[in-house]
């Protein structure tokens, strides 16, 4: 009885210790791989906003704006200028409507929202199905591309629902999916253009301008009239 007590109190003990190496190793390895990771990913980020919009010459990554859309999804836009000047938006985006889970894209669009290019960033989509998206919608070849067109001007939904994007060849999920992504960009991004006129428009500033104009007009009014000069 005493020698079985030992081996259970062996073998938990062996278990314990099994755990604590494994626990350790794993936060060694995370801690090690989570720079080169970063770093990855930054380079990707990087790369992708290069691809879909115009040359430029300021840090895109350092003038980014963190939004979230309607559907909770966080979105980056990074805008590209050049000589101060907007060239182009590149934007950050995710749907969670894929068949494999989330799909994730950097779509760039010209100031006026037409779209430039896209670069699919992360999926676990059907190899050799819904992997396609990576070049699928800029081939221009039927109704496939979405280059040129506008999510507002244009129908950018798959043709089973009606729109005038032909969906790929047996990845209709993986096709909403990644047109839902677009659209989420160009939505999140107008909403806080638009957000940001009005808040413009509305500003302290603003009001106190209007006021002085007034004031102004009032004063040239009051001497037109004093003068009895016709008054505009």
């Amino acid at each position: 009885m005493a020698k079985t007590e030992s081996t259970l109190k062996n073998m938990v003990l062996t278990l314990l210790v099994i755990t604590g190496i494994a626990g350790v190793s794993l936060g060694f390895v995370h801690s090690v791989t989570k720079e080169p990771i970063a770093l990855a990913k930054q380079a990707k980020q990087q790369k992708a906003i290069t691809k879909v919009v115009p040359a430029f010459d300021n840090i895109p990554g350092e003038e980014a704006i963190n939004l979230k859309s309607k559907t909770g999804a966080d979105i980056k836009v990074f805008p590209a200028k050049k000589a101060g000047e907007l060239v182009g938006i590149a934007v950050e985006t995710v749907s969670n409507k894929g068949f494999g889970g989330e799909v994730k894209i950097m779509v760039g669009f010209q100031p006026d929202g037409t779209i430039i290019d896209y670069m699919a960033l992360e999926h676990k989509e059907t190899p050799g199905l819904g992997t396609k998206m990576d070049v699928w919608f800029k081939t221009d070849k039927k109704n496939q591309s979405i280059i040129g067109k506008h999510p507002e001007k244009n129908n950018l939904t798959v043709s089973k629902d009606g729109g005038e994007v032909d969906a790929i060849t047996a990845a209709t999920i993986s096709s909403r999916a990644f047109l839902d992504a677009l659209h989420i960009a160009w939505d999140t991004y107008k909403d806080t253009q638009t957000t940001a006129t009005e808040a413009k428009e509305e500003s302290p500033d603003n009001a106190a301008n209007e006021t002085i104009t007034n004031n102004s007009t009032q004063v040239v009014t009051t001497e037109k009239e004093e003068n009895n000069e016709p008054v505009e």
